[in-house]
This record gives C-alpha cells, structure tokens and sequence, in this order.
C-alpha cells in the first residue's frame, strides 16, 4: 500500500493558472524557516509567539522519508533530509499524524505551512537501506519502491553532456539540468509518470492543509517540468480556511549570482525566486551604510521586485555552501539584527527569517535524542531559547519588525536619507525606519508620518520622535546593540510581540465604556427589542474583553463558563445568582448589525460568569437557549460583517466585552472555559496555560489544572484547547 499512499487523494480540481504568488495569509508578508524543528515543537510555536508575533507562516525542513546515515561523520548530517527516498511523511521531525496535526494547529491560528519539497531528485549514489517508515532504498540501483520509481524513471545518461555525468559545468544549462547535482539520482521531469507522482505527493500536502512549497535545487529543473507539475495540483481546501479558489505558493530555489547560464527571470511563471544576490549586497551595506541606498540593483539581473524571495541567510549560505562567505548569519547578533530589520522595513520582495541552531561544524545536524531524532525547542522564561536552538525569530528587534513589515505592507520606500553612519526612510505614510551602525544618531529627519507623536516598538515605547507638521522629526538612538528605531502607524495599539516573558502590571485598568445593555422585554431572536442606555458603571465594575481563537464550522455557536473553581473557593453551589463562585458581569454590546442577533439575544439577564449554563431568565435566540455567556465571531477586517477594533490578529476570534466585578474574583483573576454548540458540539480540551504575552500579563494567584487563566479589567486572548494567551491592557 505505500507504493500509491499518495495517490489517494482527488485531482478533481486543477489550477488553470501556472504562476502562484499569493502566501495565503491575508496580507501577511513574513515566513520563517524552522529549520530541522521537529512537528510538535513548530505546532505550539505557531499558537504561543508566531501567530501572536504577526508571522505569515513558517517553512519546514523536508518532511518525506530520506537516507539514514549513522556512520556518516558527523551521524546523520543535516543533507540527509535533502536525499528523499519516498514521499510518505516520516522523517526525523516526526510521522505523518504529527505532520497533519502540526498543519492544522498553526492553520487554526492563521498561520501558514510552507514544504521544502525535493523534487528534482532522490538519493545519492551509493546510498543502501531502509528509511523510518519502512521503505527500502538502492541508489545505485536507482530503485526507490515506497514511491514506486526505478531506473526508466531518472534522467537517461546520454541526455548528460558531462564526462562523469554530473553537474560540472554552469555555462551549459543542459549539463545543470540533465546530470545528477553531487551524485544525487535526478528524476527525469520530462515523463508524465514522474509529474503525476510528484503532482501527487504535493496534493497530499495540499489536502492536510499546506499553503505551499520551496521547491529545493530547481535551478536544475527545466522550468516547463516544474510548471507541468504545479498546474496538476488541486486548490487549497476551504475546510483547512483558505478561500474558494486559492493556489499553493510557490518559490524556487535558483542560485543566480551572475556565474552560470541559468537566471531566475527563467522561474517567473512559476511563482517567486530565491534571490542569493541580495543576500551578499545586503552584506555589504551592514559592513558599510553607505552601499545600502544600492541594495536593489536590476541591471545586475537581481529579481524584479513582485517575484524576489529575500533573506538575509538560509540554510545552506549560512554553512558555506549556495554562494556564502559572504553573509551575515547569527553568528554575529549585533550585525544580524541589523541586517534584518534592515531587509524587514525594506519594500523589496517577499522575506524569510532563518531560525537555526549552533553549528560549529558545517554537516552536523539539529539538536538531537539519543537516537538522533530531533530535541525539543527549549524555550526559557525570558522567552529566548535553549537547547542548542538559536531561535532568530524571537529576537527582539527581528520580532518587532515583523509587526511594522506588516502593517506598512503595500506602500514605497521614500524620504531616503543616509550619511554613510546611519540610515532612514518612510514606508509611505504609514511608517518610519531608521537605524545608526555606530549604536547612536541626533538627526532632524523628514519622516513621511502625519503630525503626531510615534514611539518606537523596537525598545517597547520607552522612547519616540514628535513628528511636526512638516513631517520632520527629530530623531535620537542610543542602543548599541540594537540601534534600531521604528515607527508605524497603529503600532502603538494592541500586542508587541517581544521574546521576553511579561510583566506584571497595576490591577486598576484604565476607565472603560460606559453603554451596557437594558432589557425592556425577553429576547428570543433577530426581532427582539433591546435598548441600550448610557450608566454609570458599578463601582467594582471593570471593562474587560475575552477572546477566544477557533475557527469553527457552519451553525456552532460559541459561549463560555467560567468564574473560580470549586476546590479554590469554599461555599459555592449551582446557582449562579447566589455561588461565591460566579462573578457578576454585565455585557456589553458589540454593534447593532444582525450579525450580533445571537449574541444580543443570549446577552439578555446573563448576570454571571458561571459555570452553570443557562441562567434563570437569560435570553434565547429563535428557541435556542443560551448555554453560558456568549461570544460572537469577529474579525480584523473592516469589510467584514463582524469587524472590531479590539481584533487585531484576523479571522475566526469569538468575543465577549463586559463589565467585571474584579473584587469578586482572585486578586484580578478568573478561570474560563470554551463550549461549542451544535455540530460537533462539547467543552475545549483541558489546558495548563503557559506564561502569557503581552502588555498586561502578569502571574496569577494559582494556576488552574485545566482552564484559562484571565485578568479582569484586560483584554485576554486564547486559543480554543491551546494554552497560548496573551494579556493585553486598554489603551
């Protein structure tokens, strides 16, 4: 049965278009490569920092089986992922149900899966055995049954120019794309047996729920084999949340630094390409400012801007190898925030992030278990990383940029100023960058910004720059390791990520809204009357918001339960109007649209935060009764029918806004709980909540076995049966 695995899945519904360009994150605009994580580790990394740090997806290393080399020196180098010998999803990262549960974990987050695939070849040469899911391998017998492929399947000798048939020569396009790549057996792209197979294999990644593929050594692959492929694979699946219609992404590797026959101009309707070339100018204007205002140079025959595929390192340059010596890599932090955040704030293409781990030989593979499996991502409570991972993604000044990248998305790059010490440019009007080599500038700078005061997400606002009415600024740094400023507008509002844990903050929030509702008559559906009425708030009464992130299907509704827990607080009883366990709260209203119909009608004579479900005289909606306090769907976009402000992450956030007693809670905390209702209806699993993000987190009194954790008078946000939250204070 291995032998067709992969063919199980429909080729019902193929891309008519060849190109495919779209990321598939709404707008986001930054991946990082998680290079050699193992799948569970990426999964609670996309609920705790990637998607609260705004992150659009991340890159995983090769997940198909490959070689397993022992005896290699070091054993088991990192390459032996790049040596595939069948296309089912067990490698040293993990099998295929952690692979799918990886995918569908982070796509719940708005998080996006992106495959190194290898497709141009399989194994080396001279490469015997049996890989983790049992399939046998032979090189030299070009025999690989777990796909099936064997000799008639690889590149006829004869079509090879070169005397050993190998990849010897880059002025000859037929010898970098006919021979076998340092040994590597190369499929022979040209047999619709071998696009079929590999067509295959991509739409088992697009059914699991993958937004798209690297496709690794293509610069050896004949552009109208990768296109032929691609063109066979189906539309992502709506069920996984993609929108009707929406193609895979596509990027390819081509090493193209003007030393070869083969260009990258060659790969555009394909989707995007790497561009190496920007890597070593970016180099170059770390170690001397004044070359940055040339980072960008098309008559070098770097990438036009809307196909590039940018870096500051990867994988292979950051060992030496793919055109390195020449790039800036972790190895010299200062250097390298700068060169982010530099590539981060810059307009040009589309970027990566590299997340490595120490190496002090060029071969030896990721942190390991005794049996050479991947370790566990170490993640310490000052939110940095342990373990022998460098975790680049979470440093801080790569995280925030990843915010302001973000947020300045589709404008240009203008009111450039260098003076060969320090740099500075706006993104439109919407955002302003500056940086200083020697650690410390003083400069009156024309910033793009309207007037106003912007303070700098880089050192958590602890200093800004008033911008007059002119646009001009004056702008100070005074960071040695981190001599970044950046600015946007907007940035002030909602989460900074940072790597660091939180912080407590005072319990008294700042002063909320004041309309709550007023029943006049019971509600029971879209014609019920309600009135609002502006009040003064009790005295205890605090603004507090819940937001819980699950994406759900058609007809569920979602509320919550909640309070303190029996075994914390003695005396409580299954009456929410009189259990020292529930907490008095009062709803407050979302919006008058229909789309708040449900949630208005069960916000009726919800008085408590309960564990207890429907309290005596709560609302109903159409005969269907309340089944605790509700939340209504919301989202980030304004064109949506559940817009809201307080929404800053995206789609599929239920919320709640009410007013809090916080002196009947636990010095500020409460615990809660989500319940799903109609299809697939039931509790969220138990969580043990980590250490929350954010502004407003702080550390509660007990840490509950089983629920969240919330802070009246705050905004808190979770994930449905995850225990990433983040804590977030009123403007």
């Amino acid at each position: 049965m291995k032998a067709i695995w992969f063919f199980a899945v429909s080729c019902l519904i193929v891309g008519s278009v060849v190109g495919q360009y779209d990321p598939n994150c709404d707008g986001k605009t930054v991946i990082v490569h998680l290079f050699e994580w193992k799948w569970s580790d990426i999964a609670a990394e996309c609920e705790r920092f990637l998607g609260p740090a705004g992150y659009c997806g991340f890159q995983v290393s090769p997940p198909t089986e490959h070689v397993i080399l022992p005896d290699n020196n070091p054993p088991q180098p990192w390459w032996q992922r790049y040596q595939p010998v069948s296309y089912i999803l067990h490698s040293r990262s993990g099998n295929p149900d952690e692979f799918a549960e990886m995918v569908r974990r982070c796509n719940a987050v708005g998080v996006r899966t992106y495959v190194d695939a290898v497709i141009n070849h399989m194994s080396g040469l001279g490469r015997l055995g049996v890989s983790y899911a049992g399939s046998p391998y032979d090189g030299d017998a070009l025999d690989f049954p777990g796909v099936p492929y064997s000799a008639e399947h690889f590149t006829p000798k004869d079509m090879c120019p070169s005397y050993d048939g190998n990849v010897n020569n880059y002025g000859d396009p037929n010898n970098v794309r006919n021979c076998y790549l340092v040994g590597l057996t190369d499929l022979y792209g040209a047999l619709d047996y071998v696009r079929e197979s590999v067509a295959g294999y991509l739409n088992s990644l697009v059914a699991i729920g993958v937004a798209g593929i690297r496709i690794d050594a293509a610069k050896h692959m004949w552009p109208l084999d990768i296109a032929a492929i691609t063109s066979r694979v189906n539309t992502l699946p709506t069920e996984h949340g993609f929108p009707p219609n929406s193609k895979f992404f596509v990027y390819s590797e081509v090493i193209d630094r003007n030393d070869g026959a083969v260009r990258v101009d060659e790969y555009y309707d394909v989707g995007l390409v790497t561009e190496f070339r920007y890597c070593m100018k970016l180099a170059w204007g770390i170690n001397d400012y004044g070359q940055l205002g040339g980072l960008i140079d098309y008559g070098w025959g770097m990438a036009r801007d809307d196909r590039a595929f940018v870096f500051v390192d990867n994988h292979d340059n950051q060992r030496g190898h793919g055109g390195a010596g020449d790039v800036i890599t972790h190895k010299t932090p200062r250097e390298y925030k700068q060169a982010v955040s530099y590539m981060l704030a810059h307009p040009y293409g589309f970027t990566q992030v590299m997340s490595s781990y120490y190496f002090d030989n060029s071969d030896v593979g990721p942190p390991h278990n005794e049996d050479y499996s991947a370790a566990d991502v170490i993640i310490k409570p000052d939110g940095s990383c342990d373990g022998g991972w460098v975790c680049e993604h979470r440093w801080n000044p790569i995280a925030k940029m990843v915010r302001f990248r973000n947020a300045v998305a589709g404008t240009a790059m203008e009111n450039y100023w260098n003076n060969g010490g320090a740099v500075s440019f706006s993104r439109g009007n919407k955002g302003f960058f500056a940086m200083a080599k020697g650690g410390s500038m003083t400069e009156t700078l024309v910033t793009g910004l309207p007037a106003g005061t912007y303070c700098n997400i880089i050192d958590d606002c602890a200093t800004s720059i008033t911008v007059g009415s002119d646009g001009k600024a004056l702008v100070q740094i005074n960071n040695y390791e981190e001599p970044i400023f950046a600015a946007c507008v907007g940035c002030e509002t909602g989460p900074v990520p940072t790597a660091t844990a939180g912080t407590a903050r005072p319990t008294t929030p700042t002063t909320p809204k004041t309309t709550v509702y007023v029943p006049t008559v019971p509600c029971v559906g879209p014609g019920c009357s309600i009135t609002t009425t502006t009040t003064a708030r009790p005295p205890n009464g605090n603004r507090t918001v819940i937001f819980i992130q699950k994406q759900t299907n058609p007809g569920q509704d979602m509320f919550i339960r909640g309070g303190i827990d029996h075994t914390v607080r003695p005396g409580c009883v299954e009456d929410a109007s009189t259990s020292p366990c529930a907490i008095p709260i009062q709803i407050a209203s979302l919006g008058t649209t229909a789309h708040y119909a449900k949630y208005d009608a069960w916000a009726v004579g919800d008085t408590r935060l309960d564990w207890y479900g429907t309290q005596v005289g709560q609302g109903s909606y159409t005969g269907q009764p309340a089944s605790g306090t509700p939340l209504a769907w919301t989202s980030n976009k304004p064109s949506e029918a559940g817009y809201q402000e307080l929404n800053a992450w995206g789609d599929h956030y239920w919320m709640v806004e009410m007013d809090m007693d916080c002196s009947q809670t636990e010095q500020g905390w409460f615990e809660v709980k989500a319940f799903l209702t109609n299809s697939g209806s039931g509790w969220e699993t138990d969580v043990v909540q980590s250490a929350c993000t954010g502004n407003g987190a702080g550390t509660p009194p007990y840490i509950s076995p089983s629920n969240h954790m919330g802070r009246c008078g705050f905004i808190n946000v979770f994930t449905f049966s995850a225990k990433v939250c983040q804590i977030i204070a009123f403007d």
